[in-house]
């Protein structure tokens, strides 16, 4: 009796007249529908502009073919989703105002909205694209976002902004414009994955994520490729980083963090930047092209740094310490394209150790205007006499057992043409937009 009970109560906390209902275009209209609507209602939007923004209250499915666009006229945000188990797809939606106090974003998912779906959608010309702000375990996937380009970088908004939401998941997406293309603050356990930004400042940037995923996206021509900032245990791997401007990845005070398999190419200033970060394994990336293939400073200690490839950076290592730091793990070290060493013994291990930087790039380092005796005599003599006694060179990274080989990492033939266009966009007035080291405009 007592389960008939239960089954029959479910029975009636159903919505009779859940099902689908058809949304005609205009001024309200879609409002009117959501007030409505029985939770569990999928509203069908046909061709046309849906002027006005809109609040989803209650479970409810938004859906449309090509041409169904809501329109927030540059008033406040386009679509809030203050209900759990929203999904909206197919649609665009456009028209947000431009308030970056007030978070004005396309799409807006509020705390307690748990378990929304955003896929398959076009979110053109917001200040934010979408702005999981507190609701839980959220997807968005598939959606191409495009920000504003008629501001300055750094007062653009997001194309995605994760705050405080666990587990968000965000895939397959393509984001190009705006300031950031994932800006994840506050949150942890994400998965953030095989999506493409493009002419942003930052591909994906993190600020106190823990936690979390960041794998097989790619980032082509933005400032910086990815921020791993303030945040511990995060997995960054299989990332491509393509042509982007001052840094390719960036660890920030983050530690525990895992990178591999990442490639960093094409002209960025660093392809490396470990800055105060600890105990974090890097492995198997390739590092290529670059002003500095890896520039390690402010304390950084415990990290292992094992089967990465350094080719043709001018500078393949910058750093200053006083004591030797060993970047090779378990026998197995890095690939130089500057080592010039044999392999006798046939284990694809070099034959003898690589020191990177020598004493006269720490005093180039540390005193600039030194760079004019660069070819000077002296400083040959300096630089043999270190080749050929190597006692007498200053503390800094050893590599006990470079790799005689490079790992490789494959470019997909479609982001090819991305990166040439990239690199023939780079033009000074892109370039000094804003300065990515200055900590204060993250």
């Amino acid at each position: 009796m007592r389960v008939l009970t239960l089954v029959l109560a479910l029975l009636i906390g159903l919505p009779v007249w859940a099902g689908e209902r058809a949304v005609a275009p205009g001024q309200g209209t879609l409002a009117n529908a959501i007030a409505g609507a029985d939770p569990g209602d999928v509203l069908l939007l046909s061709r046309g502009r849906y002027q006005g923004a809109v609040v989803i209250d209650r479970p409810l499915t938004l859906t449309g073919g090509a041409g169904a666009i809501i329109d927030g006229m540059g008033d406040g945000t386009v679509v809030t989703v203050d209900a759990a188990d929203v999904t909206i797809r197919g649609l665009t939606v456009t028209g947000s105002g431009l308030d970056s106090q007030a978070l004005d974003a396309g799409i807006k998912i509020l705390k307690k909205a748990d378990r929304a779906v955003i896929e398959n959608n076009r979110v053109l010309g917001n200040l934010h694209g979408i702005d999981v702000h507190g609701g839980r375990d959220a997807q968005v996937r598939g959606n191409t976002i495009e920000g504003t380009r008629d501001r300055r970088m750094n007062d653009r908004g997001n194309g995605i902004y994760v705050w405080n939401s666990p587990g968000t998941l965000v895939e397959g997406n393509t984001v190009r414009w705006g300031r950031d293309g994932i800006f994840s603050n506050t949150s942890r356990k994400g998965t953030y994955r095989n999506n493409l930004f493009r002419d942003l400042r930052f591909a994906v940037h993190y600020m106190y994520t823990n936690d979390s995923e960041v794998s097989g996206n790619v980032s082509i021509g933005n400032h910086l490729g990815y921020a791993i900032m303030f945040s511990n245990n995060v997995v960054l791997k299989n990332n491509l980083s393509l042509s982007d401007i001052s840094h390719g990845v960036m660890l920030n005070f983050a530690n525990n963090a895992d990178v591999s398999g990442n490639l960093v190419r094409g002209g960025a200033d660093r392809c490396t930047f470990i800055y105060n970060a600890h105990k974090n394994l890097i492995y198997d990336n390739r590092f290529e092209g670059c002003n500095i293939g890896i520039h390690f400073t402010a304390g950084s200690e415990r990290n292992i740094l094992t089967g990465n490839a350094f080719l043709g950076n001018r500078t393949q290592v910058k750093y200053v310490g006083t004591r030797d730091i060993e970047w090779s793990f378990e026998g197995r070290g890095n690939y130089w394209s500057d080592h010039s060493s044999f392999d006798l013994g046939g284990d694809g291990i070099a034959d003898s150790a690589f020191r990177p930087n020598g004493l006269m790039d720490h005093i180039l380092w540390s005193q600039p205007a030194a760079a004019l005796l660069t070819g000077a005599p002296a400083v040959q003599l300096i630089r043999w006499a270190q080749s050929s006694f190597p006692a007498t060179l200053p503390g800094g990274v050893v590599d006990s057992a470079p790799l005689m080989v490079a790992p490789t990492v494959t470019v997909p033939p479609e982001y090819l043409a991305m990166e040439a266009e990239a690199i023939a966009r780079r033009i000074e007035s892109d370039i000094d937009d804003f300065d990515v080291n200055d900590l204060k405009s993250h």
